[in-house]
């Protein structure tokens, strides 16, 4: 006789706003990570019996430890306690984004229908009264751009905003700050799969390629849980013209009624689209005359302010990235002065398109961040002739259509990265006659300093680049790939690089 099905236990109420008693529900928290300490200690604090787990036994936790024993946490560390459900009966498991859906605890917990939540569906349900407008932004390249631009604008405009989510401040802890108007929230592909119930003010999809298909299995399922940054939205839902999975998004979302969709374009917009007249970012979306006229925004001289490249034309990515915040400030009548006094005020992040220096006639360029093939391609199309340091962990990348799109620029490739494979098969169906240093895995080796590992293969990137590179050259590592096979993150890999340049320009 066959089993009977699992009916599946709903989230409980009880979580609904920040202070209702938690006693009698037992709840699992996955990770000790950004998203899972703050997690336990609210929920703890709140009278569940809160148990955590993660894999890891030898990093040092114990600050932590001390903050979630207060709260009476059950702390289970090491790979025994990750192959499996603990014991006894569970309400509800609040899992760290980095946690694929079929690791054995979520398989586990999935098969006996108990619901999985992540941080973003944690923090829509406790937010209770708070009434800040949430603005969210998610998408393969840019989030992090564009929601520090958003942010910008937002504080210039007088508003008490924060940016936070996948960067800066934990959702939780933000959705909990009192006094906060406004939160400008990236989102990764995997803190959306996870939730069901957000419902933004304004919610944006700046672009869509294939990224992490070793977590959400296929492109489709990646960009499925992209989309579900529209469900719900209330304002606005903010597309690409430039890319149309974008667009489709939008038009299979569920949104709340009246909802517009806006595009933004790096041409001349049309009604219902934030876009570019000549040298200025105009709106002819959220104005009553927008099928007559536009109304200036901002400069691209604000842009290129924003983006470090004052004096220059910014790259066209970086003025998507502008006119998408933009969209997402003008959904809650944020003023065009404050659209451009934000870009001017904006200092882009570190290890994205950053000149980390200029000598002899050659630029060197930390874009660490491009991990993945469109960042990369963004990186590459903004140079003439290029050193191209790249390699790392694919994520089930193709790169033949960086090679084939750039053959006129790229002049050698640096190859970092445990496994070279994936590039070696782009270069031979491309540019079999392109020239290839190979940096021998053998040199990441652990030094015991986890921000030193990888220290030995970026000095050896840059020697090999330095031997190749000639005035008028750009060295550029744009990895299109993962760092962590021989580095810490891909912070750290662009500060040791950008400590070899350094050190080898001393010299």
């Amino acid at each position: 006789m066959a089993d009977a099905p699992i009916t599946p236990k709903e989230i409980p109420a009880a979580l609904n706003g920040p202070s209702s008693s938690l006693a009698g529900l037992r709840i699992l928290v996955t990770g000790l990570g950004v998203t899972g300490i703050p997690a336990a200690v609210h929920l703890g604090e709140r009278g569940a019996d809160v148990v955590v787990i993660d894999g890891d036994a030898t990093a040092d936790v114990s600050e932590k430890a001390q903050i979630l024993e207060v709260f009476d946490v059950d702390i289970r560390r090491g790979p025994e306690h990750v192959e499996g459900l603990p014991e006894g009966e569970l309400d509800v498991v609040v899992t760290s984004p980095g946690w694929r859906p079929d690791q054995p605890v979520l398989a586990a917990a999935a098969k006996a229908g108990i619901p999985i939540i992540g941080e973003v569906e944690l923090a829509w349900r406790i937010r209770g009264t708070n009434d800040a407008k949430w603005l969210a932004i998610t998408g393969t390249n840019g989030k992090t751009t564009t929601t520090t631009m958003l942010e910008s604008m937002l504080l210039a405009a007088g508003l008490k905003a924060k940016a936070c989510g996948n960067i800066g401040t934990p959702l939780l802890e933000a959705v909990l700050e009192p006094g906060l108007e406004v939160l400008a929230i990236e989102l990764s592909s995997f803190q959306l799969h996870w939730q069901e119930s957000m419902s933004a003010d304004a919610a944006a999809v700046l672009n869509i390629a294939p990224d992490h298909l070793d977590w959400h299995g296929s492109p489709e399922a990646y960009a499925y849980d992209k989309a579900k940054i529209f469900h719900n939205a209330k304002l606005a839902c903010v597309f690409n013209c430039a890319d149309e999975v974008t667009l489709h998004m939008v038009e299979d979302a569920d949104v709340i009624e009246g909802a517009k969709a806006i595009g933004f374009t790096s041409g001349v917009p049309r009604p219902g689209e934030l876009g570019v007249v000549e040298d200025l970012l105009v709106d002819r979306a959220f104005i009553p005359q927008r099928y007559s006229s536009a109304a200036e925004l901002a400069s691209l001289d604000d842009v290129a302010a924003a983006t470090g490249v004052a004096g220059s034309r910014p790259a066209p990515h970086q003025i998507a990235n502008a006119l998408a915040a933009a969209c997402l400030a003008r959904a809650i009548d944020v003023p065009g002065q404050a659209i451009s006094a934000g870009l001017r005020s904006h200092s882009l992040g570190a290890h994205r398109m950053v000149t980390v220096a200029e000598a002899d006639g050659i630029r060197w360029v930390d874009d660490s961040k491009a991990t993945n093939t469109h960042a990369a391609n963004a990186s590459l199309a903004a140079f003439d002739s290029i050193i191209w340091i790249a390699g790392g962990l694919p994520k089930g990348a193709d790169f033949t259509s960086l090679f084939a799109d750039h053959r006129d620029r790229l002049k050698a490739l640096v190859l970092i990265g445990s496994d070279d494979s994936s590039f070696r098969e782009a270069i031979a169906a491309t540019m079999p006659d392109l020239e290839v240093v190979r940096i021998e895995p053998a040199l990441a080796v652990d030094s015991g300093v986890p921000k030193r590992r990888g220290e030995a293969v970026a000095a050896a990137a840059v020697a090999a680049a330095a031997g190749l590179a000639e005035s008028g050259d750009t060295v550029l590592l744009a990895p299109a790939a993962a760092s962590m096979d021989q580095f810490l993150n891909y912070n750290t890999r662009g500060e040791l690089f950008a400590e070899a340049v350094n050190s080898h320009l001393e010299r």
